[in-house]
């Protein structure tokens, strides 16, 4: 009953900021924007003036799967930098505020503490991000050829599990420090340093969170979810536990 009240209280708090409104909102613009630009861009050109007289435009036929790619490449990056604005003071501002002593300071554990902001956000991320995709879905089937519906929840479980690694990594450092775009910046950081050890030792690091997008472009063209993927969710897991646990203890130590 206390981790519930804890989630509530969370929940509540984000809904008073707005951002049960305004995270999907943008969520939805990101993932629909690559598939309706590209369908629409001929029209978009000629509404602007239209090319120079002599030249022409070429565009690629797009397949479903080039499409849904192009969603997800938005939040590889607009959507990382997202979940790290909207988290990056749930811990770190009531710790600079000494909110979080007076909380403590009654019969609450650490562990319903952290993981009731770690779930809040998770939420609030997983709604987000699906309700964006199912609006890219929608398009794609619609302008593009046919999606599965199969294969949209594959990539909701997949890719949602390599967001909710980015919501981890900023609650971790949430407990770490109290200057709110400190941790917004070291989330986007590691996120940046993560993917580029894993360029650099791709041919080790078969498994790693940062491969997920790969095996899911994989996923999408050949329709089978292959061993490579189930690793890389394993090891994403794993990972997120990890950080969960290290979270508890730095706040631990820090209070």
């Amino acid at each position: 009953m206390q981790w519930w009240a804890l989630f509530q209280k969370e929940l509540i708090e984000n809904i008073r900021n707005v951002k049960w409104i305004w995270v999907p909102l943008i969520m939805i613009l990101i993932a629909i924007m690559d598939p309706l630009t590209n369908y629409y861009l001929p029209q978009i050109i000629e509404a602007t003036g239209g090319m120079p007289e002599g030249s022409e435009i070429q565009l690629p036929e797009y397949q479903p799967s080039d499409v849904v790619m192009m969603s997800l490449g938005q939040f590889n990056t607009i959507g990382v930098l997202i979940i790290a604005l909207i988290s990056m003071g749930t811990i770190a501002g009531e710790l600079k505020n000494g909110v979080s002593e007076l909380i403590l300071v009654k019969p609450i554990s650490s562990l319903n503490y952290i993981t009731a902001k770690w779930a809040s956000f998770a939420l609030l991320t997983l709604v987000g991000f699906s309700l964006g995709m199912l609006a890219s879905w929608y398009y794609i089937n619609l302008l593009f050829g046919e999606l599965s519906l199969e294969t949209l929840l594959q990539i909701l479980f997949f890719y949602g599990l390599w967001l909710l690694l980015v919501v981890t990594l900023s609650i971790f450092y949430n407990t770490l420090f109290k200057t709110q775009g400190l941790v917004a910046f070291l989330t986007i950081a590691t996120v940046i340093l993560m993917s580029a050890i894993t360029t650099i030792f791709s041919h080790v690091l078969n498994w790693s969170p940062n491969r997920i997008s790969i095996y899911i472009q994989q996923l999408v063209v050949t329709g089978n979810v292959s061993s490579e993927l189930i690793g890389a969710a394993i090891v994403t897991l794993i990972i997120i536990v990890l950080l969960i646990a290290a979270s508890l203890m730095a706040f631990r130590k820090k209070n």
